[in-house]
């Protein structure tokens, strides 16, 4: 019977570790990794909140460092709106940098007593040919005129795809070539751990450069959405969070997870109907090829004009309006904010998975009472990704200027051939006739 006994302890020993959220393989990975022991935090908040707070409770202190912080990280915001696309794509690009460095930085600390060779070299070699790949084919999109004025710039735009798949064959190749016999299976994890994070930070990053070429505002109202959910749901959740929403984030309460989402949606119809009004934020972002710089002037399109709508029978007794004046945009807004509020923060939640996986509370310690920059962005990729989706089913049509760009590169010939055709169609169509009238 005693094998028995030792048995029934055994299932017990186990059925105790899968309540902490540990299963066997989590148990073997141990075994042959050695643990992942946390990456150590610590508290940063800086000197002159601690002696202004030092008389608040901890749960009150954290209140408001949070909001002096977020105050302050807002108005970063506003300063880069103000300073243009180029400086917002430029702080997308650093903002993707110090991403991928904080998720990679986990994987180094956790496995760093491995030795692993050429780890961090390959990581950071395969973040810059994923971002030479993205950033050369938006700058063959965005930048074609002054692509093929530069030779130098239209030889690398023809090959670029080859020349990206051949940089990163070389990193491939020197993987393989690192491989090291003891290590074989944490190395191709370390392989799979910095290709999903490129696939999480890069591809999400280069996601949010695309939407912003399409007008500013589907840049600024999304990430405004994500952050406002982020603020009323903490807001709502410190007030009056009571019931606890999911175990991986046992802070985010129901309350604080429906709050945000009224204010949210409400949020992005206001937003929206200010910026709506302005062409600096609603045209698209294109090149001036005379200029060499960013124009955001073209006439409205009829997703920012006024129009009126016709408010249901049932709700004009509430609200005492037959019609409501409103930018058809705004009603888009409402997609994007009930997104950004109901789904957006299951990025957070996937984060909160991730760091307790490895017994870690933030991805770093660069902003006192936020955590790191990843911490913050956790759910503004989740929405790039959907932004992008979303104009694509729903909002853009062709685009005249590269379907004319990609025309006047063709031979002469092909031009010609192109020309007849369309004007056989034009013609049939009743349309040429109709100018050469006028």
């Amino acid at each position: 019977m005693r094998p028995v006994r030792c048995r029934s302890l055994r299932a017990e020993s186990e059925s105790e570790n899968k309540l902490d959220g540990e299963t066997a393989s989590d148990s073997e990975s141990k075994s042959e990794f050695g643990g992942s022991p946390p990456v150590p935090t610590s508290d940063d908040t800086p000197e002159v909140l601690n002696r202004a707070l030092s008389n608040l409770s901890s749960r009150w202190k954290n209140w408001w460092v949070r909001g002096i912080l977020t105050l302050a990280m807002i108005t970063f915001f506003f300063i880069i709106i103000y300073l243009g696309p180029m400086v917002l794509m430029m702080i997308v690009m650093c903002v993707q940098i110090k991403c991928f460095h904080e998720i990679i930085t986990i994987g180094y600390n956790v496995y760093h007593s491995y030795d692993l060779p050429w780890f961090r070299t390959l990581s950071w070699y395969f973040l810059l040919c994923v971002n030479y790949f993205f950033y050369g084919e938006t700058v063959t999109d965005y930048f074609f005129t002054l692509v093929q004025r530069e030779e130098p710039l239209r030889i690398l735009s023809k090959y670029h795809r080859f020349i990206s798949f051949a940089l990163y064959l070389t990193g491939f190749c020197m993987f393989v070539l690192s491989l090291v016999k003891k290590h074989y299976r944490l190395q191709f994890y370390m392989f799979g751990w910095t290709h999903v994070t490129l696939l999480i930070v890069v591809t999400q990053s280069h996601l949010i450069i695309h939407n912003l070429f399409e007008g500013m505002i589907w840049f600024i109202v999304p990430i405004s959405c994500v952050i406002c959910n982020d603020i009323m749901a903490y807001m709502f959740g410190f007030f009056f969070g009571r019931t606890p929403l999911i175990k991986l984030s046992p802070k985010k309460t129901w309350e604080g997870f429906i709050g945000g989402f009224f204010a949210t949606v409400l949020f992005g119809l206001l937003l929206s109907y200010v910026m709506s009004g302005y062409r600096c934020f609603t045209c698209p972002v294109e090149f001036n090829n005379d200029t060499n710089s960013f124009t955001v002037d073209c006439e409205p399109s009829e997703l920012f004009q006024l129009q009126e709508y016709n408010i249901p029978v049932v709700l004009q007794s509430v609200v005492g309006w037959k019609t409501v004046r409103m930018y058809p945009f705004q009603i888009h807004s409402i997609a994007l904010s009930t997104f950004a509020s109901l789904i957006g923060p299951f990025g957070g939640f996937f984060a909160s998975g991730f760091k307790r996986a490895f017994k870690i509370k933030d991805f770093a310690n660069t902003i006192p009472g936020h955590g790191g920059i990843m911490d913050r962005f956790d759910c503004q990729y989740l929405m790039a990704t959907f932004v992008n989706v979303y104009i694509a089913s729903f909002i853009r049509g062709p685009n005249p200027s590269k379907l004319i760009q990609q025309f006047l590169t063709l031979r002469p010939d092909q031009q010609l051939h192109i020309f007849n055709t369309l004007k056989a169609h034009l013609v049939d169509k009743g349309m040429l006739a109709s100018l050469e009238d006028a």
